[in-house]
């Protein structure tokens, strides 16, 4: 009987592939595009954000410019909104203790003055910030700092040749006008941009900040503890357990903020009047060139805007330093009225209510908004007089 051999199966590679006809492509593409499109706006309704009295955006969400956008579209008709720098955020003081709160008492008021400050804010970033973020602010009452701070020396102008790093990098022009200590490379001036445009990825960069310390998820899996040998604490963790849904709030005891606070006190106790600041020149000025475009683009909106000049703290400039910080002042305020601009320029505070060159302690921020409800052009802008 002649023997029978088995059959040999021949060898397949074993392929794990879905093959997608163009039908299918389409609704992949839609999903994609539905879920790309709707999250943001139904992340709204699912996050608790909750805007009380003197809310500001909390200074570990100084860079969540989403949730900025947001803060501004509860803004009403009646609200009065504050733009600027960590002056009207509050660098050395509580939430009670800021320009805002003080306003809000002088004119008997529960929340009609609104916080808009953001720290770390300058005139480039807050040009940016308007323009990509602002977009709520319509015909609107808005008060704008103007803090001279900016013109202090060509590095704080960014006007300076040396690469220098700073704060909200993302908010400046990224390619024009051209900032001449800004050395990112094409890749990141890009991101930038796109990121302002697309409000997915204005959201995702939501998450990092609020939820996953100002990190991608990525970053913050791999995030390293102190100590040898080094630890990495989330390595386990479930990242979607961190979104707990709910915007973290600032710290009703901030140690770094408030009289109790070590510093909160006044410049003078660890220095003296000989600081001498490198002007720059309004002409040459970035900074000022973009507080100038900020302004045209609230303008533009239909708001009415009211600039509030300083005050600066001039008890600790050098005396021969004066001049130069007088003149630019009163070039500033011949341009704000050449322009039919409402600006108020208060006096400087004591020197003793001044926590450094521009920022106000609280009992500063009281008598700086009692000046200002004192003042004719702030109450005829009001509409009190």
């Amino acid at each position: 009987m002649a023997e029978v051999k088995p059959t040999e199966i021949p060898e397949l590679p074993f392929v794990n592939e879905v093959r997608l006809r163009p039908r299918h492509w389409a609704v992949a593409f839609g999903i994609i595009l539905l879920v790309v499109t709707l999250t943001p706006s139904l992340w709204k309704k699912l996050e608790h954000f909750e805007t009380g009295p003197d809310y500001r955006i909390p200074y570990a969400l100084s860079k969540d410019y989403w949730l900025y956008e947001q803060r501004l579209q509860r803004v009403t008709p009646t609200n009065i909104v504050m733009l600027g720098d960590s002056v009207v955020w509050g660098e050395y003081v509580l939430a009670d203790g800021t320009l805002s709160h003080f306003l809000n008492r002088e004119t008997s008021s529960h929340n009609r003055f609104i916080n808009a400050g953001v720290n770390g804010l300058f005139p480039l970033a807050l040009e940016g910030l308007v323009r990509c973020y602002g977009q709520p602010l319509r015909h609107q009452k808005v008060i704008l700092h103007c803090n001279v701070l900016w013109m202090t020396s060509p590095k704080a102008d960014l006007s300076t040749d040396k690469e220098e790093s700073f704060n909200h990098a993302a908010l400046v022009p990224q390619f024009s006008p051209r900032i001449p200590c800004y050395r990112a490379d094409a890749s990141d001036r890009l991101n930038a941009i796109v990121e302002r445009n697309v409000p997915f990825l204005e959201w995702v960069s939501h998450l990092q900040n609020a939820y996953f310390g100002q990190q991608s998820i990525p970053k913050w899996t791999l995030a390293e503890e102190g100590g040898d040998p080094p630890r990495y604490p989330n390595v386990y963790r479930n990242p979607l357990a961190q979104i707990s849904l709910t915007i973290p709030a600032e710290p009703a005891d901030d140690p770094q903020r408030g009289p109790q606070s070590l510093r909160h006190k006044p410049w003078s106790t660890n220095a003296i009047g000989t600081t001498q600041f490198e002007w720059v020149s309004l002409d040459q000025s970035l900074q000022w060139q973009a507080f100038q475009r900020g302004i045209k683009i609230l303008r533009e909106r239909g708001n009415d805007v009211l600039v509030v000049l300083g005050p600066f703290n001039e008890h600790i400039m050098a005396e021969e330093n004066r001049p130069a910080y007088r003149k630019i002042h009163g070039e500033i305020v011949t341009w704000l009225a050449t322009n039919q601009i409402p600006h108020v320029a208060p006096e400087p505070l004591p020197s003793a209510l001044y926590a450094d060159a521009s920022h106000p302690l609280t009992e500063g921020y009281q008598l700086l908004a009692k000046h200002l409800f004192d003042d004719s052009v702030f109450q005829k802008w009001m509409n009190l007089k």
